[in-house]
């Protein structure tokens, strides 16, 4: 694990990187932009200048985020490889902020593995990263105990045939109370180590039988865990300036009097100021 600050700077450099590559910034440049910007005192500018090298050489970030292995976790690598493959449909934009969202929530005080699986596990369901690359490199961080990599490759083996809800509510302390409620024993223990706690494990019991994604929602509501960053919706509807607007009308209307021109006449009578007669004065016969 690294220091707090490492992974306040992390977040900050990912945000940077796909800010400015939606103003088209080169990633070379971003990276040796952001190397001036982030704290000395830690070990990332050090790291870019590693990636910086790389991407001049072989145009990959992920290569040299694997090289870079005792900085860069397996996840992070595994979510850049498939950015930066042409063959997916994964959004580049998205695995930036990926990596930006888990880079801040590292670093942020709530922090447990627990809330940091289940944010990766719904990365990979969500944008389809490959579930055993996906699985392998989530067993590979460094956050997670001897236990927790155990459990990880076990539920690698049987999810398909169980449903995640179920085996995160067997790992559970409330498992545990409502066994030793069911026997009347209050000093059963579970067999197993426990990896979640007791409102991780009433939410998982209370969506048995669900799409997992309503368990993840849930999770995140009740407990704040982060939040999967999704596209946006390409039909939604553009917000158009006002200004340019009017001037998309004034085109409009000039189209209608060109085509009525070339019909055989302009009708001038719908450009006619419309007035009332106040002076008061009888009309002349």
């Amino acid at each position: 694990m690294l220091e707090r600050e490492e992974y306040i700077e992390q977040a900050y450099f990912w945000q940077i990187m796909r800010e400015r590559q939606i103003d088209g910034v080169p990633v070379q440049e971003v990276l040796a932009q952001v190397q001036e910007e982030l704290l000395s005192t830690t070990k990332l500018p050090m790291a870019i200048d590693f990636l910086l090298g790389e991407i001049k050489h072989k145009g990959r970030l992920s290569d040299g985020m694997r090289t870079v292995s005792h900085y860069f976790t397996p996840f992070q690598a595994m979510v850049m490889t498939n950015a930066e493959d042409d063959k997916t449909r994964f959004d580049g934009l998205i695995g930036l902020q990926i990596l930006e969202f888990e880079a801040a929530y590292r670093g942020s005080d709530k922090a447990t593995p627990a809330g940091l699986f289940l944010f990766q596990f719904e990365c990979i369901a969500r944008n389809r990263l490959g579930y055993d690359d996906g699985m392998r490199a989530i067993a590979a961080d460094t956050m997670y105990s001897a236990d927790w990599r155990t459990w990880i490759s076990m539920a690698q083996k049987q999810l398909g045939m169980t449903e995640l809800s179920d085996l995160l509510y067997l790992r559970s302390e409330f498992a545990v109370e409502e066994k030793r409620r069911a026997t009347r024993d209050p000093n059963w223990q579970s067999p197993v180590p426990l990896l979640f706690g007791t409102r991780e494990g009433r939410i998982a019991k209370a969506n048995r039988g669900k799409d997992p994604l309503y368990m993840f929602a849930a999770l995140q509501r009740q407990l704040g865990y982060p939040a999967v960053p999704r596209p946006k919706n390409k039909n939604e509807e553009r917000i158009i300036h006002p200004v340019i607007e009017q001037r998309f009308q004034l085109i409009e209307k000039r189209m209608q009097v060109i085509e009525q021109e070339q019909k055989g006449g302009v009708d001038l009578s719908q450009f006619y100021v419309k007035s009332d007669d106040s002076s008061g004065l009888p009309k002349s016969e």
